[in-house]
């Protein structure tokens, strides 16, 4: 997928959504804050959200904290997570909408009117192409600890390839 560029040049704002909102986009967010951070693009804007509505209002999956917290990630900025809904509305201020899994890419890509598709795609695509990533809500723990893998991995990617079109040359 090619990176659209930014709407607005003084910032990138990205959306990460899963079904609930609870268990991956919000690992997503999380991770994909610190490595921006710790490539010098934190004017990056950064949130997730979920295609369903039950969750709204809720804190991240306990079993998604405890990997991320678990694994360093900042206590503070898990603890702060509340569940949202996507909505249709959200196109217009974003400028990269990434699915978790391929049902979550064909929900938003029915939501996208025709100027804003290009911007949606899957966060798999980025780094190695993980493809999709697996929701671990009705799985074990462990399907926590692989998801956070997968999604260090596409994290790392997506970075990476913002890097060039964020920052400026000369």
């Amino acid at each position: 997928m090619q990176l659209p560029p930014p709407r607005d040049p003084s910032a990138y704002h990205l959306s990460l959504v899963c079904l609930g909102n609870i268990c991956r986009s919000p690992i997503a967010a999380v991770v994909v804050r610190r490595q921006l951070v710790e490539a010098g693009l934190a004017a990056v804007r950064v949130d997730s959200a979920g295609l369903g509505g039950w969750h709204v209002g809720e804190e991240m999956d306990p079993r998604s904290a405890r990997v991320l917290v678990a694994s360093g990630y900042d206590r503070d900025e898990v603890s702060a997570h509340r569940a949202q809904q996507f909505d249709r509305g959200w196109f217009e201020g974003r400028d990269l909408v990434l699915g978790m899994d391929d049902a979550n890419l064909d929900g938003l890509r029915r939501l996208a009117g025709p100027a804003d598709r290009h911007r949606v795609g899957l966060f798999g695509w980025f780094g190695t192409n993980v493809g999709e990533i697996p929701d671990p809500y009705t799985a074990g723990g462990e399907a926590f600890d692989e998801v956070l893998e997968l999604v260090e991995e596409a994290a790392a990617g997506l970075v990476e390839e913002l890097g060039p079109l964020l920052r400026p040359t000369g």
